[in-house]
């Protein structure tokens, strides 16, 4: 039988996770501002565009909700669609 090789998670998807991490862990609360899409490319160094995936990501999982031209916050438990 071959191993199967490593397979590397995409930068956008590690910077989610860890987002998603803090979320469940409380340290934001439902209606409480996140990490903005530059706030996280300069915190991670990353591009804005790998951000704004990040950030898609989140909004696709239900962990956050994105408010234009306000910011991003964190979503109540209930619209959670990704299991921890």
């Amino acid at each position: 039988m071959e191993a199967v090789p490593d397979i590397e998670v995409p930068k956008w998807e590690q910077i989610a996770l860890d987002v998603e991490k803090q979320i469940r862990s409380g340290a934001y609360q439902p209606g409480q501002r996140v990490m903005s899409e530059n706030t996280i490319a300069q915190a991670y160094g990353v591009a804005r565009g790998t951000a704004r995936r990040a950030i898609a990501g989140l909004v696709e999982w239900g962990m956050v909700r994105v408010r234009p031209r306000q910011g991003v916050y964190a979503a109540p438990r209930e619209s959670w669609r990704k299991p921890a």
